[in-house]
């Protein structure tokens, strides 16, 4: 079970709005440039923020980036906006992305420096291992338990928790000890549909 299953009742609350965008002459590519920036922006802001409720803004960032990833994808698809160029965009803007949000988790508290890189690290490989399917006759896969919507709702909670005076402590250190192994868990599992896929596809 994945948060990424309800991302087709999303794109139907979306879709009026995508047409409008779309009639503007608004482009995925826009869309997907946006969000990094974006992005990247809040995570440098957050890393040196001498405030802790700012963190208050990685979870309503992550909902409206959420929406900006399914608005980008179905310009992409639904308006004739597909492109190289854009597919490159979306993979690496959203390693790049979550790369920058997740990283003022580490600076909270100098114990999770580490634990906290590691996450970065074995996010962007669920990820890698979700775009390889495309190289060996599969999808793009995006298998859970801990893919991107999974590790936005994980975030922003935490997000939520240190604006309101929610402090760090060894309790932390379980918690990204969890998440490395769901994002392990992850990987393997995203190999081994893309291997079912890729093998049932050439029978």
């Amino acid at each position: 079970m994945s948060v990424y299953q309800l991302k087709s009742r999303f794109q139907n609350i979306l879709r009026p709005l995508v047409r409008s965008l779309a009639a503007r002459g608004v482009t995925a590519n826009q869309v997907t440039s946006v969000a990094a920036v974006i992005s990247v922006a809040l995570g440098l802001f957050l890393s040196v923020a001498p405030l802790p409720h700012w963190f208050l803004l990685v979870p309503v960032w992550f909902l409206l980036r959420m929406g900006l990833n399914a608005i980008d994808g179905m310009l992409a698809r639904e308006h004739g906006q597909k492109s190289i160029l854009g597919a490159y965009l979306n993979e690496i803007g959203d390693v790049v992305s979550d790369a920058a949000l997740y990283l003022p988790f580490a600076f909270i508290d100098p114990n999770d420096l580490m634990p906290v890189m590691a996450v970065i690290f074995l996010s962007a490989l669920t990820e890698f291992a979700g775009v390889l399917g495309q190289t060996v006759g599969a999808s793009r896969r995006y298998d859970g338990p801990l893919g991107k919507s999974d590790r936005a709702v994980l975030f922003g909670a935490l997000g939520i928790f240190v604006a309101v005076g929610g402090t760090f402590a060894a309790w932390t250190s379980w918690l990204w000890a969890g998440a490395a192994l769901l994002l392990v868990w992850t990987t393997i599992n995203r190999i081994s549909a893309g291997i079912r896929e890729s093998q049932t596809a050439a029978r």
